[in-house]
C-alpha cells in the first residue's frame, strides 16, 4: 500500500551543504583530459617536432636569436592549441553535465527535476516507470515497484521491491525479491515509489565495481577516420618531398644545414595538422551552440546527420502542442457534450460531478503528468477543495498500469478507512474503457459518436468508469471488475504558436514532417490541420497491423498523420521509411520508444517528460520538448557542417601557395624565401582562422531552402578538394609571379623576401574572405558579421606592421624595407585576387 502523506524532503540549503561535502553524484570518467594531459598530447604533434628541429639547426648555425624566436613560436603554437583544446574540453564538460541522467526529488515539500549529479544523501527520490535510479536508496513507499538490476547482477528478470522498514539490513546486495533497497543505474520497469538516498557517486554499488558510463562521443567516427587518413597521406607525401628537397638542395648548393632548414619549411608547409583540431573544435562548439537552442546533442554524429534528415517523425502531445492540458468538455451517458466554459459549478449536474471525481480518483495523488494535473485542477474548480482533499485521505490499495492490450489505468481505493467495499476507478482510451464496461449496441454507438464530436474539436478524449469490490477479492487484471461507464472527458492541449512556421521551414528544407501519435484519429487530424500538415489521409495502429512491410512502405509515401499508434509500432514506421531510402529522425519519450529511437538515424527524446531510457537510446534531447527546437537544431546542424566544409576548403587552398613558395626556389635557383620561422608565423594566422573564425560564421541565406545532403557525401569531396586546389593554385600563381619578377628585377634579396611574404599574407586574406560564404553576394559577404575574424585581421595587421617598422623584427624575418608602391602592390594584388575569386565563385554557382 502506498501512503500518500506529504513528504517534506531536504531543504535546499542542507542539500547544497551535503553536495559540497560529498561531491557530485557521478563516477570518474576515463575520457576526461586534464590540462597536463592536453599539453602532453600537443607536444607529440609533428608540427612541434619540425619547429624544434628548426630551432636546433639554427643553434648549430650559431644563430641563437633565430633559434630562440623559433622556439618562442613553437611555444606560441603549443599555447594556441592548448587553449583551443582546453576550450573544447570545457564545452564537453558542460555538455556532459547537461546529458547526465535527471532525478525527480522532493525538496522543500515540492517535487522538482534536478540533474542526477546534484542528488545528495538524504534526498527523497521519486521513482517512476522508465527512469534510471539516480543513487542507492532505501525504499520508503512502493506501489507495484519492479526494477531491472541486470547492470549489477547480470540477471535480466526484473525484481519486485517492498518496504520492510527503517531497520532493514543495510548489507543486502542487488537482486532478489522484496528487497527494500534500489541501486544507482538500475531501471524502474514498473510501478512507482519513494526512496531515501543512502549513497551517491563512487560510494554506490555501481561505483564500487568501477563501471563508468560516458554518454557523449568526442568526435564523429566517420569524419575522424576521413581526417586521419588525409593527414597520414599528406604527412607521408610531405615527408618524402622534404627529404628529396634536402638532398637536392644540399647537393646543388653544398649547404646542408640550410638545406635542412628548407626541408623543414617544406614539411611544415605541406603538413595539414589543422584538420584534427578543427574537427574537434567544430564538433564540440557545434554541440554547444545547439544546446543554446535548448537541444542537447548527446552524440556528435547527430550534428552531421541533421543535415541529411529527409523525414521527421514527431509526437503530438508536448512537441507540437504546449503540453498544458485543461479539461474543456464532459460527456455524460444519455446526455449531451457539456463545454465547461459554458457551465458554472452549481449548474453542473450530479452526473458531471461524479465524472470529475471518478477521473480524479483514477489519477495519481501527486501528479506529474500534465493530463493528470488537469484532472486535479478540474476537481478543485468544480468539486471544491473539501471534496478534492477528502479523496486524498483515501488509501490506494493497488494500481493497474497501462498494458499494450488495455490502454487504461485503474486504481483501487479504500475510502476513509472503512471496512466496506473499495472504490475502483479507471480512465484511458475510450475504446478500452468501453471494452471494460462491456458496452454494446446503441450504448456503444452513442459513446463513439460523442468521441467523434469531441475529437473533431481537437480535444484529447479519455473514457472514465467506476466499479466496486471487496478488499479481499482483487482480480489479477482490471477485466475482473464490473465497471459502470461514467462518461468521457475532453482535454485541450493548444498547438504551439511556433509550429506552423517551423513545419513550413521543414518543407522548404526538403524535410517531410510526419505526426505519429497515440491519440484518437479525429483529434490527430484536427491538430495536424492546424499545424499545416496534410491530414487528408490518417492511418491508425490497426491499419498498420493489416499491412505487410511492402504495403506499409508504399502507404508511408502518401501519409503524414498516424493515430492510435503504439510505441512498438513506431519501430515498423522507422524501418519502413529507411527501407524506402529516407533518413529518419524520430521523437519519443517512453520506455517502449527506445527501440524506434535507437533504430532511427536521429533519435530525439524529450528532456522535460522523457524517460531516462528514451534519453539513453537517443542522439538528441529536446530540453524544452518543443518541435521548433528540432528545426533550430537542423538549421544549426547545416550551418555547422557548412562552416566545417569552408574551413577544410581553406586549409586545402592555403597550403598550396605556402608549399609552392617553399619549393619554387629549389626549382628556379632563386633565393629561398620561406624558412621555418616564416611558416611558424603563418601557422599563427591559419590555426585561429580555421578553428575560430570559420566556426563563428553565420549561416548561409539558403541554408533551409536546399534539399537535405546525401549521407554518403564525404566531407572531403572531390568537388571541394578540386575547387580548393584551384584556389590554391591561383594564389600560388599570383604570389609566384610577384616573387619571380621581383627577384629578376634586381631587387635586393631581403626586399624580395618581404614583398613575397607580404603578398602571400595578402593572398591568404583573400582566401579567407572568399571562403566565408558559398553563395553570398560580394557586398553581402563584406557585411556578414564575424567579430572573431575582425580581431584576427587586426592582430595580423599589427604583427605585419611590427615586421616592417621594427628593425629587430625586420632583421629576424630577414625583411628588407618596403616602399609605398610595394605596399600598394601587395594590397592591390590581394584585392584583385579576392575579386577574381568572388567572380569565379558566382559563375560556378550559377552554372551548377
Amino acid at each position: 500500500m502506498l501512503d500518500v502523506t506529504p513528504v517534506q524532503g531536504l531543504e535546499d540549503a542542507e542539500a547544497r551543504r551535503r553536495l559540497a561535502a560529498d561531491g557530485p553524484n557521478e563516477l570518474p570518467r576515463s575520457g576526461h583530459r586534464s590540462l597536463v594531459r592536453i599539453v602532453l598530447d600537443v607536444l607529440r604533434e609533428p608540427m612541434l617536432a619540425l619547429l624544434l628541429a628548426g630551432g636546433g639547426i639554427y643553434l648549430l648555425l650559431g644563430d641563437v636569436r633565430e633559434a630562440v624566436i623559433l622556439l618562442l613560436f613553437a611555444g606560441m603554437s603549443v599555447l594556441i592549441t592548448v587553449i583551443q583544446e582546453a576550450r573544447t574540453e570545457r564545452v564537453m564538460e558542460a555538455l556532459h553535465d547537461l546529458s547526465s541522467p535527471r532525478a525527480l526529488v522532493i525538496r522543500n515539500g515540492q517535487r522538482q527535476r534536478i540533474a542526477g549529479r546534484e542528488v545528495v544523501r538524504g534526498d527523497i527520490v521519486v521513482l517512476v516507470e522508465g527512469d534510471r535510479v539516480p543513487a542507492d536508496a532505501r525504499l520508503l513507499q512502493v506501489r507495484d515497484l519492479r526494477v531491472d538490476e541486470s547492470l549489477l547482477t547480470g540477471e535480466s528478470v526484473p525484481v519486485r521491491k517492498a518496504v520492510i522498514g527503517a531497520a532493514a539490513r543495510a548489507d543486502l546486495r542487488p537482486g532478489g525479491e522484496d528487497a527494500p533497497y534500489v541501486y544507482a543505474s538500475s531501471l524502474v520497469v514498473g510501478g512507482s515509489g519513494l526512496g531515501e538516498v543512502t549513497a551517491t557517486g563512487a560510494q554506490t554499488e555501481i561505483g564500487k565495481i568501477g563501471q563508468v558510463l560516458d554518454a557523449l562521443d568526442a568526435q564523429p567516427p566517420r569524419l575522424r577516420a576521413e581526417t586521419r587518413k588525409l593527414v597520414k597521406v599528406a604527412a607521408l607525401a610531405g615527408g618524402a618531398i622534404s627529404v628529396l628537397a634536402v638532398v637536392l638542395n644540399g647537393l646543388s648548393r653544398g649547404d646542408w644545414l640550410n638545406a635542412g632548414l628548407a626541408g623543414i619549411a617544406i614539411g611544415m608547409s605541406l603538413l595539414p595538422e589543422e584538420f584534427p583540431v578543427v574537427l574537434a573544435v567544430f564538433m564540440a562548439m557545434g554541440a554547444w551552440r545547439i544546446s543554446h537552442a535548448r537541444v542537447l546533442t548527446r552524440r556528435a554524429t547527430a550534428i552531421e546527420a541533421l543535415g541529411s534528415a529527409t523525414v521527421l517523425c514527431t509526437d503530438k502531445t508536448g512537441t507540437l502542442t504546449e503540453n498544458r492540458m485543461t479539461i474543456a468538455a464532459l460527456y455524460i451517458p444519455n446526455g449531451d457534450v457539456l463545454p465547461l466554459e459554458q457551465q458554472t459549478p452549481h449548474a453542473l449536474p450530479q452526473a458531471g460531478r461524479d465524472l470529475v471525481l471518478c477521473g480524479l480518483l483514477a489519477s495519481d495523488p501527486e501528479p506529474v503528468d500534465p493530463m493528470e494535473k488537469a484532472f486535479h485542477a478540474c476537481a478543485s474548480a468544480w468539486l471544491g477543495d473539501e471534496m478534492a482533499q477528502a479523496s486524498h485521505r483515501w488509501a490506494c490499495l493497488r494500481t493497474y498500469g497501462l498494458q499494450p492490450d488495455l490502454l487504461a489505468v485503474t486504481q483501487v481505493w479504500h475510502p476513509d478507512g472503512r471496512d466496506s467495499a473499495c472504490v475502483v476507478t479507471t480512465k484511458g482510451a475510450p475504446e478500452a474503457v468501453v471494452q471494460l464496461c462491456g458496452l454494446e449496441g446503441d450504448r456503444r454507438m452513442a459513446v463513439e459518436a460523442a468521441v467523434g464530436v469531441l475529437a473533431a474539436k481537437g480535444l484529447r478524449v479519455l473514457g472514465v468508469a467506476e466499479a466496486r469490490c471487496e478488499t479481499a477479492h482483487l482480480p489479477a487484471t482490471p477485466r475482473g471488475f464490473e465497471f459502470t461507464f461514467r462518461g468521457l472527458v475532453g482535454l485541450v492541449d493548444p498547438l504551439r504558436a511556433s509550429v506552423p512556421q517551423a513545419i513550413q521551414e521543414c518543407r522548404s528544407a526538403g524535410i517531410r514532417v510526419v505526426m505519429v501519435t497515440g491519440d484518437y484519429p479525429v483529434t490527430a487530424r484536427a491538430i495536424a490541420s492546424q499545424a499545416g500538415l496534410d491530414a487528408s489521409m490518417v492511418l491508425t495502429g490497426k491499419d498498420l497491423d493489416l499491412l505487410d512491410d511492402a504495403a506499409l512502405t508504399a502507404a508511408l509515401r502518401d501519409t503524414s498523420v498516424f493515430a492510435r499508434i503504439l510505441p512498438e509500432q513506431k519501430l515498423r514506421i522507422v524501418q519502413a521509411l529507411q527501407t524506402d531510402g529516407e533518413v529518419v529522425a524520430m521523437t519519443g519519450d517512453g520506455v517502449n520508444d527506445a527501440p524506434s529511437l535507437k533504430a532511427a538515424h536521429i533519435g530525439i527524446s524529450m528532456g522535460g517528460r522523457g524517460t531516462d531510457v528514451a534519453r539513453e537510446a537517443s542522439s538528441i534531447v529536446l530540453l524544452d520538448d518543443d518541435f521548433g527546437s528540432i528545426v533550430k537544431a537542423v538549421r544549426l546542424g547545416r550551418r555547422i557542417y557548412d562552416n566545417l566544409r569552408k574551413a577544410t576548403g581553406f586549409i586545402f587552398a592555403v597550403h598550396v601557395p605556402i608549399a609552392g613558395l617553399a619549393l619554387l626556389p629549389l626549382i628556379t635557383g632563386l633565393p629561398i624565401v620561406l624558412g621555418p620561422i616564416h611558416i611558424a608565423f603563418l601557422e599563427m594566422i591559419i590555426d585561429p582562422v580555421c578553428s575560430l573564425a570559420f566556426e563563428a560564421e553565420v549561416e548561409e541565406d539558403n541554408v533551409m531552402e536546399r534539399p537535405p545532403r546525401s549521407p554518403a557525401q564525404p566531407l572531403f569531396s572531390r568537388v571541394l578538394i578540386g575547387l580548393s586546389l584551384l584556389q590554391g593554385l591561383g594564389a600560388f600563381a599570383v604570389v609566384g609571379t610577384v616573387f619571380v619578377l621581383a627577384a629578376r628585377s634586381g631587387m635586393a634579396e631581403d626586399e624580395v623576401r618581404a614583398l613575397a611574404f607580404f603578398t602571400l599574407v595578402s593572398v591568404i586574406g583573400a582566401l579567407i574572405l572568399v571562403n566565408r560564404s558559398f553563395s553570398a553576394s560580394l557586398m553581402k559577404a563584406l557585411r556578414r558579421p564575424n567579430p572573431a575574424l575582425r580581431w584576427i585581421f587586426l592582430a595580423i595587421s599589427g604583427m605585419l606592421a611590427m615586421g616592417l617598422l621594427t628593425p629587430s623584427f625586420s632583421e629576424l624575418f630577414r625583411f628588407g624595407p618596403l616602399h609605398v608602391n610595394d605596399i600598394a602592390l601587395v594590397l592591390g594584388v590581394g584585392g584583385f585576387f579576392w575579386l577574381l575569386l568572388e567572380l569565379g565563385k558566382h559563375v560556378w554557382y550559377r552554372c551548377k
